[in-house]
């Protein structure tokens, strides 16, 4: 536009302010590209231990379903028939009580095994550690190690990598469907399901078997870490339980800095060096791929096997183990010798959570063996509430379900009290087989004016005839107006 007094202007440039810190955007990405991590092959006591618990944990898992208890399979969870056999006993879902406490002590197990030395059951027995260590043994044994599958990865597709490629998935799917087999097999008698799944009958049963194969070769073999780091709430609440008195995997800075390359025979003390070499071993056997020179980091599995790693690495330079040691925060900044911080263990939670643990696995126990092998059932007739039969009595009619929880035949005696001349009617004593459950329809009947009207408690006992044991259960009688 033209200034209206006909005299031009001086255009003067306006330039951007710098932005204020306070006011730029950051743009956080949901979603993290990593890189695939090789992790290097170590010997030591840690990993010695890994394995050790791989056999142990795997020797478990496949061999247990195989195993018999008489004439049925020693674990079986039977969701059909609603029956739970472990070992000799017979478990119904009425028994669910002992689900919770199993799971409760799991659960308090592993708090207190977390704030005495961290996680243990992550670096050693979680399932996911153990089948990553399967596969990564598998693909170590066909590809080669670390250097050669990094070079391997990064070259050209050749007939020799499509080979060793081919192989290890051959090798990797035939565990994971080997894994899938035998959890199914907890749950359908594994002989029976190996007859099925080789005629290819049981759509189900198949279904369950590949997906769970699908989740262990998935898991295993390509998610591996990111199931650690991003996926396992574990990782996230851990450090609720973590003290500065807890046994963690610990770098030593003020041995191991300032760290630096030297030769074998180097003075490094008079050159102002550490102990660390700066070879960056540790890094390179994590599963995780973290550097645990940089302090405790919740994607720390506690394997230990970067002390094994530096371990060795102090073993050729002729210098004191345990650089990475384990160690509680509070030992490592006050000098603390192995005894001094394992004294520090009797604290005031972990002897809470003993407490409790105790407390839980012995009530627990005792329930077990005081247990009465019989569950009964009672249940109203709803369509005849009350009614008055021949002989001018007034009747009650019940269903009973009686489960014998033994693995042999029992026989059972009804009878009830709780009002002047009740009788118990049925069908005679009950038979009912190993395992197994029967329902029995039950009369109950008072003489016709005997009791007031209303509810009216009584007793229903049923009595073992064979083992003696009895199981009394409440009802009401109901006497109309």
């Amino acid at each position: 536009m033209q200034p209206t007094d006909g005299q031009p202007r001086k255009v003067i440039p306006i330039t951007p302010a710098e932005p204020d810190a306070s006011s730029q955007v950051e743009v956080i990405s949901l979603y993290e590209a990593q890189k695939k991590i090789y992790p290097r092959s170590i010997s030591g006591l840690f990993s010695r231990w890994r394995w050790g618990m791989v056999f142990l944990t795997q020797l478990v898992f496949y061999g247990l379903p195989w195993l018999q208890w008489g004439e049925r399979q020693m674990v079986l969870f039977d969701l059909g028939a609603r029956r739970f056999y472990i070992f000799g006993l017979v478990l119904y879902p009425q028994d669910f009580i002992y689900l919770t406490g199993l799971l409760i002590i799991s659960a308090l197990s592993l708090f207190l095994f977390t704030t005495v030395a961290g996680r243990l059951w992550c670096g050693f027995t979680c399932p996911q550690t153990v089948y990553t260590e399967i596969f990564m043994w598998l693909e170590h044994k066909i590809e080669g190690d670390r250097s050669t599958r990094l070079r391997l990865d990064n070259g050209p597709w050749t007939a020799e990598k499509i080979r060793k490629k081919t192989l290890k998935q051959l090798a990797w799917i035939s565990v994971a469907l080997w894994t899938g087999f035998t959890f199914v097999g907890y749950f359908v008698p594994i002989r029976q399901l190996g007859g099925e799944l080789l005629a290819l009958q049981g759509s189900w049963q198949i279904f369950w078997v590949l997906f769970y194969g699908f989740a262990t070769y998935g898991n295993a073999g390509y998610m591996r870490e990111q199931v650690c780091k991003y996926m396992c709430p574990y990782a996230r609440f851990q450090s609720a339980m973590f003290d500065k008195d807890t046994l963690i995997v610990s770098y030593d800075p003020e041995r191991g800095e300032p760290r630096g390359p030297r030769k074998k025979d180097t003075d490094h003390k008079a050159k102002g060096l550490g102990d660390c070499i700066d070879c960056a071993l540790c890094v390179q056997v994590c599963p995780v791929g973290i550097d645990i020179r940089k302090g405790l980091q919740y994607e720390c599995i506690g394997c230990g096997l970067c002390v094994d790693a530096c371990d060795t690495v102090m073993d050729k330079m002729k210098y004191p183990r345990g650089l990475i040691r384990y160690a509680t925060q509070n030992g490592v900044a006050q000098h603390w010798t192995q005894s001094q911080m394992l004294r520090r263990v009797l604290r005031p939670r972990v002897l809470v959570y003993s407490a409790l643990l105790l407390a839980l696995c012995v009530a627990m126990l005792t329930s077990l063996v005081m247990r009465t092998p019989l569950k009964v059932d009672v249940v109203r007739d709803r369509a005849a509430l009350s009614r008055i039969v021949a002989g001018g009595k007034l009747e009650n009619v019940y269903r009973l379900q009686i489960m014998n929880a033994t693995e042999t035949t029992q026989r059972y005696h009804i009878s009830a009290t709780g009002l002047d001349g009740l009788e118990a009617l049925s069908d005679g004593d009950v038979e009912v087989g190993p395992a197994e459950s029967r329902w029995v329809a039950l009369r109950l009947q008072i003489p016709y004016g005997s009791a007031p009207s209303g509810s009216h408690p009584v007793q229903l006992e049923v009595r073992g005839l064979t083992d003696g044991h009895k199981v009394i259960e409440k009802s009401v009688f109901l006497v109309p107006r």
